[in-house]
C-alpha cells in the first residue's frame, strides 16, 4: 500500500521544488480568488513547468462559471480539476478531465448518496465542513466515515506530520491532502514540514504494511 500526498495551495517555485523532492505524488494551485492561495492562471503555468513527469498537476476550483475552467485548463497543464464548491455532477464531468468532489463532512450527511451522486469522479475528497470554502486547517470527525464508502476517497482537513498516521490508519485513504499543516504562512510553505508530513505518511504506510 502506498498512500498518494497531494500538497496543495503552492504559491512559490521553492515550495514547488520541495514538495516535488520531498516525494509528492501531486501538487495543487487554488484557482479561487478569495483564497489566501489563490494564484492566476498565468502564475500557475509559470509554476507548472517546474512540475517533472509523472507528478500530477491539480487544479481546485469554487463555483467557478464554465468558462473560467475552460481558460484555466488552457493555460495550465492540470491532470485533475478539483470542485469544492456546489456543483453538481454533469457540471464536473463536462470538461473531459480527471476529476475530484470535495464533500464538507459533517453529522446529518448522507455521504454515501453523495458518493453515489458523484460516481464517475476519479475519487471523493472528504475535508472538514467550515464557513465558507476549504477545511480551514480544521480536522472532522473521522467516525462519520461509513465503512465501505464507494469509490477512491481523498482524506484532507487539518492534516500535518503528528496527525497524518493516525489518520491513515483509521480511514485507509488512497490519497492525503494538506495545505495549511505544511504551512509557515497562509501561502507559504516550510519546506521542513513537507518533508515531514510526507516521512509521516510513509511510516504509517510502512506499519500498515507489517501489520
Amino acid at each position: 500500500m502506498k498512500t498518494r500526498i497531494k500538497i496543495c495551495g503552492l504559491t512559490r517555485e521553492a515550495d514547488v521544488d520541495a514538495a516535488v523532492a520531498a516525494g509528492a505524488d501531486a501538487i495543487g494551485f487554488v484557482f479561487y480568488s478569495p483564497s489566501p492561495r489563490y494564484v492566476t492562471p498565468e502564475r500557475a503555468a509559470e509554476l507548472a513547468r517546474r512540475v517533472p513527469p509523472f507528478v500530477d498537476v491539480v487544479g481546485l476550483f469554487v463555483n467557478a462559471s464554465a468558462e473560467e475552467i475552460g481558460a484555466t485548463c488552457a493555460a495550465v497543464p492540470l491532470n485533475l480539476l478539483q470542485f469544492h464548491g456546489d456543483e453538481a455532477p454533469a457540471f464536473c464531468r463536462s470538461f473531459a478531465r480527471p476529476w475530484l468532489r470535495a464533500a464538507r463532512v459533517r453529522p446529518g450527511l448522507d455521504l454515501v448518496e453523495f458518493a453515489r451522486s458523484y460516481s464517475d469522479a476519479r475519487g471523493l475528497l472528504l475535508d472538514a465542513f467550515v464557513e465558507g470554502y476549504g477545511g480551514g486547517g480544521h480536522v472532522f470527525d473521522w467516525t462519520l466515515v461509513p465503512p465501505g464508502l464507494p469509490g477512491h476517497l481523498v482524506l484532507s482537513g487539518g492534516l500535518h506530520a503528528d496527525n497524518v498516521g493516525d489518520a491513515i490508519r483509521r480511514v485507509r485513504p488512497v490519497a492525503v491532502d494538506v495545505s495549511s499543516g505544511v504551512e509557515a504562512g497562509k501561502g507559504i510553505k516550510d519546506h521542513d514540514k513537507i518533508a515531514a508530513f510526507v516521512a509521516a505518511v510513509r511510516a504509517a504506510d510502512a506499519a500498515i504494511g507489517e501489520v
